[in-house]
């Protein structure tokens, strides 16, 4: 699995050094408040039911299949890695540079007996991982809050299998633009203005002070992010030999718009669209769910070299 076992083991986690100094930042900024955050009665069959009725989840697993070996890029608290581990003999890598995080994901895996997850600490551009070992790469939020997007892709990438799928979710430029003017407004009235205006927020329960507090800082008060077009994926696949295989929102705005609401239909074949189709459909996330909750844009490629 790695090029070199350099590596020392902490509570059951591998943990290799880093010394980059941007990592260090995002490492220090989860520490306290680790994202996204367990509640305090999740146990394996309530994360089993959360990704069961959520559609990205579910389809995402029942992608997957069986027998794969899979890479989590950026795992946090490693629910994803975690649920998508349950029913299965898949091989999980839960990798993400917050030792604090890893160990809720692990402390998780242990008391809920899950044991096809191993947990690894470590900086993405080190390039720890064998080359062409994984069927799957999941990085879904993440490459945004490194010091270089696609460079950091480009690292992940020497680790897939050819034919092997990567799935990248990023910030859009243009969808992203409410989430923009919500944080200069949260900077001059707080909390209480995002406790009314932010859609996710509206919906936890104010209970939930640890998720309220692990989303303003993640979405609001981050001190590494940026946001890209589609165009700029697409370039950058095409740099690394990884073949279109689908977006989320489509990058063809003129399918039907039931589609392009369906996260299920992600992990269909599609297609690429034009220039003008592809700023149609990051314009159109202004005014729909994805422009609500951040912008995030997901695409799936795979790999053909």
């Amino acid at each position: 699995m790695f090029k070199k076992n350099n590596y020392t083991i902490q509570d059951g986690i591998k943990v290799f050094n880093y010394s980059d100094k941007v990592t260090g930042k995002v490492i220090t900024f989860y520490h306290d408040d680790p994202f996204p955050n367990y509640e305090i009665s999740d146990n394996k069959l309530t994360i089993l039911k959360k990704g069961d009725e959520n559609l990205f989840t579910s389809s995402l697993k029942k992608f997957i299949g069986y027998n794969k070996k899979i890479l989590e890029v950026g795992a946090g608290t490693c629910q994803l890695s975690n649920y998508l581990s349950i029913g299965n003999n898949n091989e999980l890598v839960a990798f993400d540079a917050n030792l604090t995080s890893l160990k809720a994901g692990l402390d998780f895996a242990k008391k809920n007996e899950i044991k096809n997850v191993n947990f690894v600490c470590g900086d993405i551009f080190d390039d720890h991982f064998s080359e062409n070992y994984f069927d799957i790469i999941l990085c879904n939020g993440v490459l945004h809050h490194t010091k270089d997007t696609f460079d950091a892709m480009k690292k992940i990438t020497k680790s897939l299998k050819k034919d092997g799928i990567l799935l990248v979710g990023l910030y859009n430029k243009y969808g992203r633009l409410r989430t923009f003017i919500r944080k200069y407004l949260f900077k001059v009235f707080g909390k209480k203005y995002l406790m009314i205006f932010d859609p996710v927020l509206r919906k936890t329960d104010s209970k939930s002070s640890k998720k309220i507090d692990a989303w303003i800082k993640d979405q609001y008060t981050h001190p590494v992010e940026r946001s890209h077009t589609f165009d700029e994926v697409i370039k950058n696949f095409k740099t690394n030999k990884i073949e279109f295989y689908n977006s989320f929102p489509s990058c063809d705005f003129f399918q039907s718009s039931d589609e392009n609401q369906d996260v299920s239909k992600l992990f269909n074949k599609g297609n690429e669209g034009t220039k003008f189709e592809r700023l149609l459909a990051q314009i159109s996330m202004i005014f729909n769910r994805q422009g609500d909750e951040g912008g995030l844009y997901i695409f799936l490629g795979q790999k053909k070299d």
